[in-house]
């Protein structure tokens, strides 16, 4: 049809197949090891934090507290705001506030 342009153009035909190529899987919830610190019931940044404000009265980021998980080999999700480059520097968490976040995840279970 556009014999000056190096395209292709192709024409399909779907249709959904009726035959036994369907195949059901159950996977029963309770079988699956799930760490404390993946479940439902494992705590959230702002927990944490009012942990940490009640029990040592610091206040803590939420970057220092995925520094600390991170140091326990607690897998996050993919950061969507990273820095730019790879060279951009980042606070360190002081060990007081380590010590405090490390305390905050022992009380609900996410680390030993």
């Amino acid at each position: 049809m556009f014999p000056w342009t190096p395209h292709v153009e192709t024409v399909m035909l779907l249709s959904k197949l009726s035959d036994a190529r369907h195949i059901d899987i159950h996977v029963d919830m309770n079988e699956l090891d799930v760490t404390p610190a993946e479940s439902q019931t494992a705590a959230t940044y702002d927990d944490i934090k009012a942990y940490v404000r009640e029990h040592s009265g610091l206040t803590v980021s939420t970057l220092y507290i995925a520094q600390v998980k991170r140091k326990y080999g607690i897998i996050e999700r993919e950061c969507y705001n990273k820095a730019k480059s790879e060279e951009a520097k980042q606070p360190q968490c002081p060990a007081d506030k380590e010590r405090a976040i490390a305390e905050a995840l022992r009380f609900y279970g996410m680390i030993a």
